[in-house]
């Protein structure tokens, strides 16, 4: 189903700080919808250092704001300071718990992890192994019992936006050793998700 976008007019130029999982498709949505909305991306990775994330969103919001641009920022409940982080610095979020359910929608997120599934998208697949072992240790009998303590299956993610990463997934999938699956998702739900709080943040009360 094909999500209702709301009409959104950007009055002044915004600067979107987020998560770089999903960097392609959310700077083809913006090219798509000609919002002056500028994008600075953070390392995906950060998700696994909660001291290093609130540091590096900390530093690109009080830059910006040293800048006087005004900020949005992309990323879920990705840090239990998140919305300290955002009072402080007088800007608002994309809703959302995650960036899956941003990409996906809430009901279909809940239906694949009730079943059990780690969700991986084309970011993270091409930069597996080091980045799990940096953030799990290298012995991969450890690894794969965090894994399948949680997960029965990894589904890969394509969207409009991504290269072939079968090749990246599988070895993601070997390295954990949990099954793979794949799922093909549109951008719709991504991009009601992004024009909503473009369209929040225009409001007076936010700036």
């Amino acid at each position: 189903m094909t999500e209702k976008i709301p009409p959104v007019v950007v009055d002044q130029p915004l600067v979107l700080v987020g998560c770089g999982i999903l960097h392609k498709e959310v700077d083809s949505l913006v090219q798509k919808n000609g919002w002056r909305v500028e994008t600075q991306f953070l390392a995906s990775s950060l998700h696994n250092y909660l001291d290093k994330l609130s540091s590096e969103l900390n530093q690109a919001l009080a830059s910006n704001e040293q800048n006087g641009r005004e900020t949005l920022v992309f990323y879920g409940s990705c840090h239990p300071l998140m919305d300290k982080i955002l009072q402080q610095h007088h800007t608002l979020r994309t809703q959302g718990q995650n960036c899956i359910v941003m990409l996906l929608g809430y009901e279909r997120f809940m239906e694949e992890l009730g079943k059990g599934a780690y969700f991986l998208l084309e970011d993270w697949a091409l930069t597996w192994e080091p980045m799990i072992t940096r953030a799990f240790g290298k012995n991969q009998a450890v690894v794969r019992e965090i894994f399948h303590g949680s997960h029965q299956f990894i589904i890969a993610i394509r969207t409009p936006c991504s290269t072939d990463f079968t090749a990246a997934a599988e070895a993601a999938a070997r390295f954990v050793d949990l099954p793979l699956q794949w799922m093909d998702a549109d951008l719709n739900h991504l991009e009601s998700v992004l024009a909503d709080a473009i369209a929040k943040k225009q409001q007076p009360a936010i700036r």
